[in-house]
């Protein structure tokens, strides 16, 4: 009697796919040779391709001497919205991959809402990972790294990018963020001002690639810097708020930037007293006096 043929699903790290699966691929976030086996086998065999930019996609093909046949559509902010329902439609002929333009999909780079649809059309998710800019940063940075948060990209206005470093200012674990080279030197001002000069940071620019640099300083001194040396893909990593108080800014300081930002008075107290813990009523009488103490 011959034996039943083997049903069990194939393990996650193989290269070879099932049908019907998203297949989140890692990619080089530099050098070339970060390509695993697993990737290039991936790609090359893939029926469906959504690339966050298909030109880059076809340029890390190139630089990777590699060929695939399959189809290749372009899947980026701007039209992730329109094309998820065309996607998931298609995963009932085979996987669908995506990639980014570099390191994994998802991580400040679309794929989250094709993840989801996905999940919910009852389709299998998995991943092919690869190179993160997040955990490389993090790595090379020297601050600590055994207990991280990862916050991408800030607002881009400066008020709304205030607001969001304040709330952070007693975050104890180390940060990453990600920033465009001509927004670095205001995001740096920005935390340097919020957090204090004094803080430790690395900013981490072009890793893995051939003009690499991790400049290791204080906020203060990283937002001089950056004013003359912004160029590149740029990962910042900053040390968490100091156990011992010394260095904590005060909420009320907190309470006024947020209302020369735009804030109303109630909805700042509220804000700050959630994000430092200290008593609302307290906080609030001190910054109504205060405010009427200005007048």
């Amino acid at each position: 009697m011959n034996a039943a043929p083997d049903q069990t699903t194939p393990a996650h790290d193989s290269p070879v796919t099932t049908p019907g699966r998203v297949v989140l691929v890692g990619t080089p976030i530099g050098d070339r040779g970060q390509a695993s086996d697993a990737l290039r086998h991936t790609l090359a065999t893939a029926r469906l391709i959504a690339a966050e930019d298909t030109r880059r996609f076809r340029d890390l093909l190139r630089r990777l001497d590699l060929h695939t046949d399959a189809r290749v559509v372009s899947y980026y902010d701007q039209n992730e919205a329109e094309r998820t329902p065309e996607l998931v439609a298609a995963l009932a002929d085979g996987d669908v991959v995506v990639v980014s333009d570099a390191g994994m999909p998802l991580v400040s780079d679309p794929g989250y809402r094709l993840v989801q649809a996905a999940l919910e059309a009852g389709h299998e998710v998995t991943a092919v990972p690869g190179p993160s800019a997040v955990l490389t940063a993090l790595a090379v940075s020297g601050l600590a790294t055994d207990r991280f948060c990862f916050e991408g990209f800030l607002p881009r206005k400066d008020g709304p990018r205030r607001r969001r470093l304040a709330e952070l200012a007693h975050e104890p674990r180390t940060m990453v963020f990600f920033e465009a080279p001509h927004r670095l030197a205001d995001f740096l001002r920005d935390a340097s001002s919020t957090l204090g000069g004094d803080r430790r940071a690395a900013v981490c620019r072009e890793l893995t690639k051939t003009y690499e640099e991790v400049r290791r300083d204080t906020l203060g001194a990283l937002a001089e810097w950056a004013v003359e040396n912004a160029r590149g893909e740029i990962s910042i990593v900053i040390a968490g708020a100091p156990h011992d108080g010394e260095d904590d800014i005060d909420p009320l300081e907190l309470v006024r930037m947020s209302i020369s930002q735009g804030e109303k008075l109630s909805a700042a107290v509220a804000e700050v007293a959630a994000n430092t813990g200290v008593n609302r009523k307290q906080l609030y009488a001190a910054a109504l006096a205060d405010r009427d103490g200005d007048r």
